[in-house]
């Protein structure tokens, strides 16, 4: 290769060119985000010995995750926005610092509070590295083709840590404990800060671009308030509390919109809302995040505490799927640059919707041959919707905005998997009554097909074949 640079698509940051450069600095962001995931998976498999340590109950599982989330998704368009402006390699190696002092405050946590307010640290770190991960890898392939095999390649070094997560989880749980699933963070923190400053140039501000703070506020409270109400109604009914959550959800929404509509700098610009593309695309996303992080919740849950296999053993059944979605996103992520990225979408809800469709025959004590096709059904689908989704979005949002793009796409993801985690939650109950838990299951197993059917229409209606985006183009 010769060693000239990378042509730059926008504000972000230079990339040198020179022989392998590329491929380093899409390494070194694929570490950024590996790191976000893997703590996605090994908590949910330490999830009940969380519990029993410090003496809480489901909803304070959920809030374990959701704590994490809720921050994440909430922050994760501000980030975007930020990192526009002040460039991406800052506040990637921002959200690393922080990512690690927050994994070793989860890891010291002495009660279920403290736990849930370092999680929500770790939310906001990783809210910073998300896009920023994204962004330099948007910019540094500008090609249609090599970006759509780039983000392929993101897409499934970010899902190794899927299946990496319940084994790895399961070893350190059963053998050192579940404080230990934090502090591992620690390593590849200080690895990735290192490759991140060596590699990857600094970037040029932009300091023409302003975040609206009283629009990320606002919608973090009303993100909030909606997780909390699904988590209260599932542990109480209907309360004065879910009454009061709901209100403040609605008019948080209420209060957002208006903001919006007379924000001079939007987080949601018009010019970007106004493509049905870009919606569809992030619209879908949700609906996939919803379903999948949602149901790797309940049926880690069943998996532990209605079948009651130890942790090792639980992140063992949980391979079949997460090790397909790590398998097939590279590969789909370079089928998608030649076929476009329609055909792999509707492939995936449709394995997908079949998956969910197989939990309507779980029982409590069912063998694990019976959830086996909704494990297989999930992790081929969604190793074939993930990167084919968010290339999708990140091809119908503005090209001088990926961080924008980007923002936008992970929000919608990370804000319906938290309430994935708290309405599925919300109906299975507690796995310590496995009959209420299970007929949960099942309703909850209809309710995700329901969910990516429509994902399917909605794809079909607006996410373009690959001739017409051309022509388009």
């Amino acid at each position: 290769m010769s060693s000239t640079r990378t042509p730059r698509t926008g504000p972000g940051p230079v990339t040198a060119a020179a022989s392998g450069g590329r491929r380093t600095i899409l390494t070194v962001m694929c570490a950024g985000m590996f790191l976000v995931q893997l703590d996605v998976t090994v908590v949910n498999v330490a999830l009940p010995h969380i519990g029993s340590s410090l003496h809480t109950g489901l909803p304070g599982m959920q809030w374990v995750v959701d704590s994490y989330t809720v921050v994440l998704a909430a922050c994760l368009l501000a980030a975007g926005v930020v990192g526009d402006r002040l460039g991406h390699r800052t506040i990637a190696v921002t959200g690393l610092a922080l990512f690690g002092a927050a994994s070793l405050l989860c890891g010291l946590a002495p009660g279920i509070a403290a736990l849930v307010t370092a999680r929500a640290l770790q939310g906001l770190a990783a809210a910073l590295l998300l896009p920023s991960t994204l962004a330099v890898v948007n910019q540094t392939f500008p090609e249609r083709a090599e970006q759509a095999r780039a983000l392929g390649v993101w897409a499934g070094v970010s899902a190794l840590a899927l299946p990496s997560g319940p084994v790895l989880g399961g070893l350190l749980v059963t053998a050192v404990g579940w404080r230990s699933v934090f502090f591992v963070n620690l390593p590849v923190v200080a690895v990735a800060i290192v490759l991140t400053l060596r590699r990857v140039r600094k970037d040029e501000p932009a300091p023409g671009r302003r975040l609206d703070a009283p629009a990320v506020l606002i919608a973090a409270v009303a993100l909030l308030a909606l997780t909390y109400c699904a988590i209260a109604y599932g542990r109480s009914g209907v309360s004065a509390q879910t009454a009061v959550a709901a209100a403040v959800a609605l008019l948080g929404i209420a209060a957002l919109i208006w903001r919006e509509r007379r924000a001079p700098d939007p987080l949601f610009p018009p010019s970007v809302l106004a493509g049905s593309g870009f919606v569809g695309a992030n619209v879908v996303a949700a609906l996939m995040n919803f379903v999948g992080i949602g149901l790797v919740f309940v049926i880690t849950l069943y998996l532990q505490g209605v079948r009651h296999h130890d942790a090792l053993s639980a992140g063992a059944m949980l391979l079949p799927l997460f090790a397909p979605l790590a398998l097939c996103a590279p590969f789909t992520g370079r089928l998608a640059a030649r076929f476009g990225p329609r055909p792999f979408m509707l492939a995936g809800l449709l394995l997908g919707t079949l998956g969910a469709a197989c939990l309507l025959v779980v029982t409590p004590a069912g063998s694990y041959a019976v959830l086996l096709p909704t494990l297989l059904g999930f992790g081929f689908g969604m190793g074939l919707l993930t990167p084919s989704v968010v290339a999708a979005a990140l091809g119908a949002g503005p090209p001088s905005r990926p961080g924008l793009s980007s923002g936008v796409n992970n929000t919608a993801r990370q804000a319906a998997g938290a309430l994935g985690v708290a309405v599925l939650g919300a109906m299975v109950q507690d796995p310590a009554d496995p009959a209420r838990f299970t007929s949960g299951l099942r309703w909850a197993g209809a309710l995700s097909a329901l969910l990516w059917i429509a994902g399917i229409l909605l794809t079909l209606r607006t996410v373009p074949a690959l001739r017409e985006r051309d022509a388009a183009g």
